[in-house]
């Protein structure tokens, strides 16, 4: 545990984990309307590749809002100076170029530039903006094929220890995170959005019949294309080995140090750790772990599942709409038919198909050996059912009993009772010593003792004197000390202050 939270500090020897993310504090700040405005153009001047934005650029690009119309270049000084100083949002740098008016040369000129916090909030911002209330993500069999192919180029990269096969390796790297990163987010959205309660509304509606088809084959179709190339991913995960991965990472590992950079590397910090994890966390998606079944398996079952779930809610609406669909046409067919027969044993048999057998019972028994609505009736169990007949007066026949006499059974507890009662007396006998018990001086004691003296102080604690008058006929004063001390019994150890009963009897035969 010490060596992870070390892993997990930064620099400064603090965890980011736990610490307050002040960037975000302009989201939920007072003034988040104009703060948040301010930062999303500054966003969009970063997207464009411009960093520093002066102050006067800013104040023009807001006045173009009506909300802004009473809005000063002072107040936008103030909203800067504040995303400055307390946010950590914007980065002030003085501008020492040649002033243009009398004013300017006065007062200091800065310009900003935006962090990167800044940047990835709003760039998330926006992407939640742009999917709603809902949730996004699609099921694309070609990401994976696109997995695979990433995959199958680590074999042929080990095999090279050239220098340009570096970049190449890192290239490919950056692929399969980006492969993977899709495949998960955008099947695990996509998943919560077909469960999601706004799409379990519509599917039971009539205008989901529409579109029934296309839904079951687009995920039929998915099953079908993830099946065949997340075979082969498996097949590869496996055939990879420690060597071959270490060459690969190591290429990789020697592209990233030949980036240029200004701050000081973090040695401590091991990039070929960081390789396997996410390798292994890739191999557990597809091939599961020690921990349970791959998230692969539950893909698969999760999809055949909504299959199962449409096929269901389309038989619902299809019985419903036969339910209140007019069956006048088919019953003058029925007629028609009927009036056709020559003689009454075919008419017989028609009507057996038509209508059944009339003098069929059927009894509805709540026990069912299975919950499989496509199970057959042959398949399942025989089960009992017993009637009653259906008469006013009927009443089930009982036996009169007799009265037990239950003396015996009352003699034998009342004297395992006493006997219970002896023994208890006794053993706290062997512990009272000078007609006190000291809890400090006492060995190992039993646990029915243990109950019996905590309970003589939660009944002293209730009275002012602490005096009480124990189960054992005797009058018992507490005397309670702040000092701790261990009572141990029989079934474990007891922390409680320090406890002294005293019969005040004379006689110290309890």
């Amino acid at each position: 545990m010490i060596v992870e939270n070390n892993r997990m500090k930064d620099g400064k020897g603090e965890c980011p984990m736990f610490k307050r993310v002040k960037e975000a504090t302009y989201l939920t700040a007072e003034k988040a309307w104009s703060y948040r405005a301010i930062l999303r153009y500054f966003f969009i001047q970063h997207e464009r590749m411009r960093e520093f934005l002066f102050p006067e650029e800013i104040y023009e690009y807001l006045n173009q809002y009506d909300e802004f119309s009473e809005y000063s270049e002072e107040g936008l000084h103030q909203d800067l100076d504040a995303l400055v100083r307390w946010g950590g949002n914007l980065i002030a740098r003085q501008e020492l170029g040649k002033s243009r008016t009398v004013e300017e040369f006065k007062k200091k000129r800065f310009r900003y530039q935006c962090t990167p916090y800044t940047v990835e909030f709003e760039r998330m911002l926006l992407e939640l903006e742009g999917i709603g209330e809902t949730f996004g993500g699609s099921l694309e069999r070609t990401q994976f094929e696109r997995l695979y192919q990433s995959l199958s180029k680590i074999a042929d990269i080990t095999l090279s220890q050239a220098p340009e096969k570096r970049e190449e390796s890192a290239q490919i790297w950056e692929d399969i995170l980006t492969y993977f990163r899709q495949i998960t987010q955008n099947t695990s959205d996509y998943i919560a959005y077909i469960n999601s309660e706004e799409v379990e509304e519509q599917m039971q509606t009539e205008a989901f019949l529409v579109y029934k088809d296309q839904f079951t084959t687009y995920l039929r179709d998915f099953i079908v294309g993830l099946q065949g190339t997340a075979l082969q991913i498996q097949d590869l995960l496996q055939s990879m080995t420690k060597e071959k991965l270490q060459t690969f990472f190591s290429q990789v590992v020697q592209h990233k140090q030949q980036v240029f950079r200004l701050e000081e590397i973090d040695g401590k910090k091991d990039p070929y750790e960081d390789y396997q994890q996410k390798w292994l966390s890739i191999k557990a998606w597809f091939l599961g772990n020690e921990h349970g079944e791959s998230e692969y398996e539950m893909l698969l079952q999760r999809t055949n599942e909504s299959i199962r779930r449409i096929t269901r809610v389309v038989q619902r609406l299809g019985e419903r709409h036969q339910h209140f669909r007019s069956r006048k046409k088919d019953y003058l067919h029925l007629a028609n038919w009927f009036s056709a027969m020559d003689n009454v044993e075919a008419a017989h048999q028609l009507s057996s198909v038509a209508f059944g057998v009339f003098h069929t019972r059927h009894f509805l028994i709540d026990d069912h050996s299975t919950d499989d609505i496509y199970t057959d009736v042959w398949d399942e169990q025989p089960m009992e059912h017993e009637t009653k007949p259906i008469v006013r007066n009927y009443r089930e026949k009982s036996r009169a009993g007799a009265v037990i006499s239950n003396q015996q059974k009352k003699e034998e507890m009342k004297r395992a009772h006493l006997e219970q009662k002896q023994r208890e007396r006794q053993l706290i006998e062997q512990y009272v010593k000078n007609n006190q018990i000291k809890v400090e001086h006492l060995p190992i004691v039993e646990a029915h003792v243990r109950k019996l003296l905590l309970s003589w102080v939660g009944k002293a604690m209730a009275r002012k004197d602490r005096t009480i008058k124990t189960e054992l006929g005797k009058r018992v004063h507490v005397i309670l000390s702040d000092e701790r001390i261990t009572l141990e019994a029989e079934d474990g150890k007891l922390e409680m202050p320090k406890a002294i009963f005293q019969f005040i009897d004379e006689e110290v035969d309890v």
